[in-house]
């Protein structure tokens, strides 16, 4: 009963709290929305569409809250109508009373880390649709990509995600050649993802200055005609030149894992701290809910709301302090696995005080 009483009030703030940030995104970001002219029908679909996909995320960040308050709520209604003073009474100790509610936050923890490892890397593409071109007709940031391995460089103006097409495109490269420098910039480039045509896996540049190379190009460069060139590429395709910044964030651990390994990755010691995260947040979110609960259960007569207050007092606490060790860690202030274990090492030894000292 305890158990099924956790989870009915799991599914309760999780609705409560998705419900309430769909509805404060989507009025504060309506005009975006309702830019889409293909009549109300399509703008309502994109609406569900978009929200969809975005819940992935927006439960990436609140599960952890979700877990504490759906655990609170169910010890403090035990308490409002007197559910634990008579198992108290008969000698049954307070951690085996709410250990259902202990088993039910270890299954429903396990949520974050499924949604962080499987959900969110196949919906990875559908998160980075804006809001107001669905239909990705605009011209999206290219942010260029150098390749450590070739020591290639490439950049350009503007990017349309549905041709894959970049204009202004431009590639240097920087491998020994006769020259030592091939430089090349073409008025438009199309990604060709591979196949079994030999020229594919690489971008088509067109309308390309120089039209002939004056030196032998690089091994990945041929040239099809004046002004054409086939340039083979192994990991810089259309998303990597055109992906955000922090990209990684929505990558699985074992992606964290392989950008790790690289020498002289982009935004390695955000890629660490993440990684680093990523290990400790079910540890973070048991210790959240058992210092939640310990608070809840050192006063049996206070209100369910105050106690409920208490909690969010806690969750704002770790919160602040991970955040914070992020901060630090991603600025290389802190050692990314100190950056990580900091909360844990934090609140590790007075969660366990602050649960041993519950009354029994």
């Amino acid at each position: 009963m305890i158990f099924i009483n956790y989870v009915r009030n799991y599914a309760i703030v999780f609705i409560c709290l998705m419900t309430l940030y769909v509805v404060l995104d989507l009025f504060t970001n309506l005009n975006d929305f309702a830019n889409n002219r293909n009549g109300f029908g399509s703008v309502v679909l994109h609406i569900v569409g978009y929200y969809s996909v975005q819940i992935t995320v927006i439960f990436n960040a609140l599960c952890e809250a979700i877990t504490l308050l759906a655990a609170a709520f169910t010890i403090a209604w035990m308490q409002r109508s007197n559910e634990l003073l008579p198992q108290l009474s008969a000698g049954v100790p307070t951690q085996r009373v709410i250990r259902p509610v202990i088993i039910g936050v270890i299954i429903t923890s396990a949520f974050g880390p499924l949604n962080t490892e499987i959900i969110i890397p196949r919906v990875a593409d559908m998160l980075t649709v804006p809001r107001d071109d669905p239909q990705r007709l605009k011209p999206t940031q290219v942010r260029g990509s150098f390749d450590q391995t070739t020591k290639e460089h490439y950049v350009g103006a503007e990017a349309y995600r549905n041709d894959l097409k970049v204009m202004q495109f431009e590639y240097t490269s920087n491998a020994d050649t006769t020259s030592g420098l091939v430089h090349l910039t073409a008025a438009e480039a199309v990604y060709v993802p591979k196949s079994k045509d030999p020229l594919s896996g690489g971008w088509r540049l067109l309308n390309t200055k120089p039209e002939t190379l004056s030196v032998k190009p690089p091994e990945n460069l041929v040239p099809i005609v004046p002004g054409q060139y086939f340039l083979k590429t192994n990991e810089i395709d259309f998303d990597a030149v055109t992906r955000r910044a922090t990209w990684f964030v929505f990558a699985p651990t074992s992606r964290l894992w392989d950008l790790l390994q690289k020498p002289e990755a982009g935004r390695q010691s955000q890629i660490a701290v993440l990684f680093h995260m990523r290990l400790t947040k079910p540890l973070t979110a048991l210790l959240m809910v058992l210092l939640g609960l310990a608070v809840i259960l050192r006063d049996q007569n206070r209100h369910v709301f105050i106690s409920a207050g208490y909690c969010l007092i806690v969750l704002a606490m770790f919160y602040a302090l991970t955040m914070g060790a992020k901060y630090l860690g991603d600025r290389d202030i802190l050692p990314p696995p100190l950056a990580a274990w900091l909360p844990v090492m934090i609140f590790g030894p007075a969660v366990l005080a602050q649960f041993d000292a519950i009354h029994t």
